[in-house]
């Protein structure tokens, strides 16, 4: 790192969805060990805020489309991480004069916004994608040796949401609490409705489990037909925002989803996240299965290969329901 950068204020930029942010948490928590009274900034879409306002490591929220307003740099940023390639924010950040400019040099307006550049390259890897948005600091922070087992510590994700009174007594303190998230918005293969419906069978008859539907408004439409199979299954789709979606999944036990920011959000809070996966690069689960302590990833152990030009994939449905309830 160049002598004069005094590690003051950095910011953050990952300005897509809701798994990529929380996998980017640990970013701030190991800069924090890093350069220790540093000031983070966190620029990310603004549906995304309350994920970063639970990082105990996050000091400030910037919103994107503020950002690209500004006239000038107003927080006095020194230092801007792209961890992803945005073209607007490169040149914004350039143009408001930001000293220390970070990004890929796999991106051709990196080249022309960055003033320092990283080798890293995300296609082929094997690493963990929170691994590798470490790896992308190297030229500022040097070559680290990272234990995958701290990145759930550095992730720092404790929310300060409360459930409202509507929500709060829904939970029964006797039963083992899991939600299930069948859809993903078609940001992953998805594990299917007909092996959730076998999972949910299978649960309801212990009597040992309380169920909950999950899901945007628009994917309850999607499994309308479907949900009248389940009536002893709440469905909470479409019914939270994301504040109180977070502090409910805090109050629950487990949570059941493809490769999706739901599955993150539970695997940061501690819970029994289990992911089903293709094993299909780059999308398996080496690369993006959840990273808390009690999350597990379900994958199986075969090339994926016929199904990489469809967004379906019969080898994440070869998965077996009763695989998911032994890890419940």
């Amino acid at each position: 790192m160049p002598k004069d950068f005094s590690g003051k204020n950095i910011l953050i930029s990952r300005t897509d969805n809701l798994g990529d942010v929380m996998l980017s948490l640990p970013v701030a928590g190991f800069l924090k060990s890093i350069y220790p009274g540093c000031t983070i900034y966190f620029l990310g879409k603004s549906y995304t805020k309350p994920l970063i306002d639970s990082c105990i490591y996050v000091d400030h929220f910037l919103d994107f489309k503020s950002f690209l307003s500004q006239h000038k740099n107003e927080n006095g940023i020194e230092l801007i991480i792209h961890l992803f390639p945005n073209k607007e924010v490169a040149f914004k950040a350039r143009s408001l004069k930001i000293p220390f400019r970070l990004g890929t040099r796999n991106r051709i307006f990196h080249w022309l916004s960055c003033n320092i550049l990283s080798t890293l390259s995300r296609r082929n890897s094997d690493l963990h994608e929170s691994v590798l948005n470490l790896k992308l600091l190297e030229p500022i922070t040097g070559k680290q040796n990272i234990n995958q087992d701290q990145l759930w510590q550095w992730s720092g994700f404790e929310p300060k949401f409360e459930l409202k009174e509507e929500w709060k007594s829904l939970p029964d303190p006797n039963k083992i609490k899991v939600i299930l998230h069948p859809k993903s918005k078609g940001s992953a293969r998805e594990w299917g409705l007909e092996n959730f419906g076998i999972l949910i069978n299978n649960l309801s008859k212990t009597g040992s489990y309380q169920l909950f539907l999950s899901g945007t408004e628009q994917e309850g439409v999607l499994m309308k037909e479907w949900k009248k199979n389940f009536p002893s299954v709440v469905d909470l789709t479409g019914k939270m925002d994301l504040s109180q979606f977070i502090a409910f999944i805090n109050a629950c036990d487990g949570l059941v989803a493809a490769s999706t920011g739901p599955l993150h959000i539970a695997s940061a809070l501690g819970k029994k996240a289990i992911g089903i996966y293709a094993p299909m690069r780059p999308i398996h689960a080496g690369r993006w299965a959840p990273i808390g302590p009690s999350s597990k990833a379900l994958s199986l152990n075969k090339e994926c290969n016929d199904c990489a030009k469809s967004g379906d994939c019969k080898c994440i449905r070869e998965i077996e329901a009763t695989a998911v309830e032994r890890l419940l």
